[in-house]
């Protein structure tokens, strides 16, 4: 924390930061008004937000979401599909490009987060069944062949076939991730020497203690907290983990090994009032009430609505963290884990310029992207060089 810093901008990185004012002439200058100055959100797992779904099919929905989430404060995603076709995929990849071309309103696009179809079927949670399978090249070979913009994906590691497919990940710089797996302790040893080293959306479609043949094992989430090199993400939105989970994780991983996700589907920024259809549901009809996505009888939740500025909130007020270990999980963290942090996660000298300036209630007043002014809530805009 740096009471009344002085940071430069020039050409979109960080050119120098103090604890002093800095001279800096001809500069434009922003007064973040006793404002905290933060590095800008990195969301590692992201479906939608503001109506639209990254599976809806056109480069509009890309773009719609990324100008959505960037008003509380996310400056990067991984835009993350849902278990599909590989044509449905191939045209994911497709769109993807044309969208990260074009955009220049919202978040940025760091990479695509592909989360299945290789999972456990009785872990597939919201996943269409009809796609869940097992991992065989004639079917991933095709899809890593087409694009280079696969930055991870997250996949069940019990599964038959996985070792070869998760070695194959790792040969292409690809982050291979547990997720929605019944696995056991037994099975995530070997699977870390694969390339394994991430829990996709911890205690969500992921094993706990099982017993089988009477014996117990533990499962992914004490395997987790039993490995320190094992990273792990969580949806603090305060509803899909009560507050004691989110303090044991807290509690067992530390600031260091956490990123705080949204997995936030379209409904995320809209007002409770919407009734929405949401693709995560096979089309169902859904209703926003009581900060969460639910079935419209109310007998089920249906995904996360939650922004970045709410995720810091929920860990905040809910969990108890501290400010700053807070905002690790949501800036320095997940570009550790998803290995950006050359260039993002922190106000160093030399980092690309995405700043994120907040009140004490987290609510967020200016985003800023490689030194460009995104979005503004009150703080005056300014040009490419500047100071706060």
């Amino acid at each position: 924390m740096i009471p009344n810093g002085c940071l430069c901008i020039e050409n979109g990185k960080i050119c120098e930061l103090s604890e002093i004012d800095i001279d800096f002439p001809d500069a434009e200058v922003i007064d973040a008004l006793g404002h905290y100055v933060s590095p800008g959100f990195i969301d590692l797992h992201i479906h939608g937000g503001g109506g639209s779904d990254f599976m809806d099919g056109t480069v509009e929905a890309f773009l719609h979401i990324a100008e959505a989430h960037v008003r509380f404060g996310t400056t990067a995603m991984y835009p993350t599909t849902t278990t599909t076709s590989n044509e449905d995929l191939l045209k994911i990849f497709d769109l993807y490009r044309q969208a990260k071309a074009l955009n220049n309103k919202g978040a940025a696009f760091l990479g695509i987060h592909i989360e299945g179809p290789y999972f456990a079927m009785n872990k597939r949670g919201a996943q269409d069944p009809a796609f869940i399978c097992n991992p065989h090249p004639d079917n991933y070979m095709p899809l890593l062949d087409a694009t280079n913009d696969i930055a991870r994906w997250s996949m069940a590691p019990e599964l038959p076939g996985i070792k070869k497919f998760a070695e194959t990940l790792v040969a292409r710089n690809i982050m291979p991730s547990i997720a929605h797996s019944d696995a056991i302790y037994e099975e995530i040893l070997p699977a870390i020497d694969w390339g394994f080293r991430h829990v996709t959306h911890l205690y969500s479609c992921t094993s706990v203690v099982t017993r089988r043949n009477c014996f117990r094992y533990a499962g992914i989430v004490e395997t987790a907290f039993l490995m320190d090199n094992l990273t792990v993400e969580i949806i603090a939105d305060g509803v899909h983990l009560p507050k004691s989970l989110l303090q044991l994780v807290y509690k067992n991983k530390g600031a260091g090994a956490i990123a705080l996700i949204t997995d936030s589907i379209r409904a995320a920024g809209m007002s409770e009032d919407s009734i929405f259809a949401g693709s995560l549901c096979n089309d169902r009809e859904l209703i926003l009430e009581d900060g969460v996505a639910k079935l419209a009888d109310r007998t089920a939740l249906a995904g996360s609505i939650v922004t970045a500025d709410g995720l810091i909130r929920t860990m905040l007020t809910l969990a108890q963290t501290p400010l700053l270990e807070t905002v690790q999980m949501l800036t320095s963290t997940p570009a550790r884990i998803m290995g950006i942090d050359k260039t993002k996660g922190s106000l160093t000298k030399g980092k690309d310029a995405d700043i994120v300036i907040f009140d004490d209630n987290i609510n967020v007043k200016l985003t800023m992207i490689n030194g460009q002014t995104i979005s503004n809530n009150g703080i005056p805009a300014v040009a490419n060089n500047m100071f706060f």
